[in-house]
């Protein structure tokens, strides 16, 4: 277990240092993907337990998938709920993204039920995290400082509010959400639009006046616009995920195959 420390202390540092991150993100429940994907050279992979249909025990093997290949694996609970936080946490993860956090009020809770006595509530217990008791002590007394926790901003409240967000020195990173913000703006969709830029503008600015690492996700990356995203003041890029991998490759296929039948 004390290699897992090592690589969520590293993941701490190029987050609170806002240097250029790369994650994966997984959206099927096989840890033969988490597996595959650590073969990249992500700094994390995340779990979507939001838009899937992930339950905890799988997200489980998941981040032990991860983990056994030196990969820090921060899942997306689908929702604030302790009852998923929990869990997640005591499951092993390396962090959390928690999506669509709109206030002061919200991210409070989420950083209580996140964080140990006395920046927290989290309770204490004994699973998978604790090394099943056998790192507990070095568990305990390091996960405050080196697990990492990324708020995703996807609601105009939410820019709206992003300077009192971001004044909490618990959040790590802050993950924006182009779709969420898009139907928020009531141009559902329409991630280009006028509206949706300048509300990402204005959180990317946010995130470098309060030294916050600032991502975002990539559905179909290449050099180019991974460079353009990074130019446009994002530290840290989400690389596509494995539906959205399938996604294009079945969409080749189709065409394939279409070229063939109307011949």
């Amino acid at each position: 277990m004390n290699k897992i420390f090592e690589i969520r202390k590293k993941l701490k540092y190029k987050l609170k240092n806002r240097k250029k991150i790369f994650g994966g993100w997984i959206s099927f429940d096989s840890p033969s993907i988490a597996e595959t994907l650590s073969n990249v050279d992500f700094d994390f992979i995340s779990i979507d337990m939001e838009h899937s249909t992930i339950t905890l025990p799988q997200a489980q093997r998941i981040v032990a998938a991860c983990q056994s290949q030196n990969i820090c694996c921060l899942p997306r609970p689908v929702s604030h709920s302790n009852n998923f936080i929990k869990p997640l946490l005591e499951s092993g993860s390396d962090g959390l993204i928690i999506q669509m956090v709109n206030n002061s009020k919200e991210l409070e809770t989420i950083i209580d039920n996140f964080k140990y006595p006395p920046k927290g509530n989290r309770s204490f217990g004994i699973n998978r995290a604790q090394g099943y008791g056998f790192d507990f002590d070095n568990y305990v007394n390091n996960w405050n400082d080196n697990s990492s926790l990324i708020i995703q901003i996807e609601s105009k409240i939410a820019v709206d509010n992003i300077d009192s967000l971001l004044k909490f020195e618990e959040v790590d990173g802050v993950m924006i959400g182009p779709y969420d913000i898009s139907g928020s703006y009531g141009v559902p969709g329409q991630v280009n639009h006028t509206k949706v830029i300048e509300a990402s503008k204005k959180v990317i600015l946010a995130c470098k006046k309060f030294g916050k690492s600032c991502g975002t996700q990539i559905a179909d990356p290449d050099k180019y616009n991974v460079n353009s995203y990074f130019d446009m003041g994002y530290t840290f890029l989400i690389l596509g995920s494995d539906l959205f991998a399938l996604w294009k490759w079945s969409e080749k296929m189709k065409n394939l195959i279409n070229s063939f039948n109307n011949q």
